[in-house]
């Protein structure tokens, strides 16, 4: 059944969990006729929104993110707070498709009635979330949640793109298994505002604590991304509830500090542009694949990039120069 955009809005505005991700699925489609309705969605939401806080959250396959999100949701919605969880499945590089587990793993959490969980696949888009979870999280800041948790696919470096459209931007980590490395490589560590040292128990606690330390040392060589925020290196259990509430008063601590000192808005104001820029280049190439003779020339100089004909920037600048040519 096709709902209308004023019966979507109304459903979101109202808490309406099936018109929220009827509305979700319209702003995943890419059909042209759904692009336009999801635009008009998108505005007339647009000044129910921005009162949420957005925390990113990422770590390496087995940090326990899942387990994290699901107690940390469940202790948030205790102290009266509504959770909207975006999870990014990653998908197959072969045929798109996304095992899309997180509803199943995060049971307790589905079962809370001021929580919503929303499992989306990554589709192939690169840096740890897809391409419309910022549309995404902007239906669910209308829809009344207050904080949203999103769950990045857990890949690596790329991760650092979730950064770009969240609030705060949550490091799990775990010690042994070879995972010390990539705790302390720098693209992860200059992007970070808060670590949880997560699955530390009696028998490794001392090794948790010795990760602490190593991990504090790097981020004392790398300059502060937030002025008077010293990024705070936490441990803890997630799934035995240990640390969770230290993990929250740090992200309540660091949004007032944001707030107070303005960077809250203005780093919003610069996330937004690089949506805008994001989707310039989205709509460029929707027109481009509108036009026959484009598409063709488009597809000459892939080819000419991938058979290193010359170099893969040169058949760029020149494709784009025909772009701009025929507009």
């Amino acid at each position: 059944m096709k709902f209308s955009t004023e019966e979507l809005i109304e459903g979101i505005r109202s808490g309406d969990k099936r018109l929220i991700a009827k509305a979700i699925t319209l702003v995943e489609s890419k059909k042209p006729e759904h692009r336009l309705q999801a635009e008009d969605l998108l505005k007339q939401i647009m000044p129910f929104t921005g009162k949420s806080v957005r925390v990113g959250i990422t770590g390496v396959p087995g940090a326990g993110k899942s387990t994290f999100i699901e107690n940390f949701g469940r202790l948030a919605i205790s102290k009266g707070k509504k959770v909207a969880v975006l999870a990014i499945d990653p998908s197959s590089a072969i045929n798109k498709g996304s095992i899309l587990g997180d509803k199943t793993r995060m049971e307790e959490l589905a079962k809370e009635e001021n929580a919503f969980i929303r499992p989306s696949p990554s589709s192939g888009f690169l840096g740890g979330v897809a391409n419309t979870t910022f549309e995404t999280m902007i239906i669910c800041e209308a829809a009344g949640y207050d904080y949203i948790l999103i769950e990045t696919v857990g890949v690596g470096q790329s991760e650092v793109l979730v950064a770009d459209i969240t609030d705060v931007f949550l490091f799990l980590k775990i010690i042994g298994g070879g995972d010390e490395l990539q705790g302390i490589k720098r693209g992860i560590m200059e992007m970070v505002d808060v670590i949880f040292i997560n699955k530390v128990e009696k028998e490794n606690l001392q090794k948790a604590k010795n990760t602490r330390l190593e991990l504090k040392r790097a981020l004392d060589f790398i300059p502060p991304k937030e002025k008077d925020w010293k990024v705070p290196v936490l441990l803890g259990s997630a799934l035995y509830d240990e640390g969770l509430d230290e993990v929250y008063n740090k992200i309540d601590e660091f949004i007032s500090l944001k707030k107070k000192t303005e960077r809250f808005d203005i780093v919003r104001k610069q996330q937004a542009e690089k949506r805008f820029e994001y989707w310039v280049q989205e709509y460029i190439l929707s027109m481009m694949k509108k036009n026959n003779s484009l598409e063709e020339a488009y597809i000459q100089h892939k080819k000419n990039a991938s058979a290193m004909v010359s170099n893969p920037s040169t058949e760029a600048k020149l494709f784009v120069n025909k772009f701009l040519n025929k507009n």
